[in-house]
């Protein structure tokens, strides 16, 4: 199964969502230190990380985040949490998105579930994954 360097993270997106790969495409420009590397959700190693993580890969409602420290040891955040580390481990100004966590986690969560439910029908549906830009396939998996 795949797993980040020490100190490092992997994201599990929905490769064929407008809105995911937005999301991916504003972390690749605002992530300076390249901490991030990224699965579709459709590829074996997205669909492994979710598994093993006790995430459905044909029932795509979550978001993961899988970081190891220094000392190897998995770090796996869902939903809102995920994303509130993802914009905090950003660092600068964005390490204020741990403010998130003052909002009740099932608020943010019910919302969360609300937008992935309606992904599609809100921002629309790639036919297939799209292939990374050349200077950024080494952050695929």
């Amino acid at each position: 199964m795949p797993r980040p360097e020490p100190g490092g993270a992997v994201i599990v997106f929905d490769g064929v969502c407008v809105l995911c790969n937005g999301w991916v495409a504003f972390l690749l420009k605002h992530d300076r230190f390249g901490r991030y590397r990224f699965a579709a959700m459709q590829s074996d190693a997205g669909r492994a990380l979710l598994a093993s993580h006790g995430l459905d890969p044909g029932d795509p409602a979550s978001f993961l985040l899988v970081e190891h420290d220094v000392a190897g040891g998995p770090r796996i955040s869902t939903d809102t949490n995920a994303i509130r580390r993802v914009l905090a481990g950003l660092g600068g100004g964005w390490r204020l998105a741990h403010t998130l966590a003052l909002v009740p986690r099932g608020l943010r969560d019910a919302a969360y579930r609300r937008l992935a439910r309606n992904r599609y029908r809100w921002f629309g549906k790639h036919e297939a994954c799209a292939l990374p830009a050349p200077e950024h396939r080494q952050r695929f998996l």
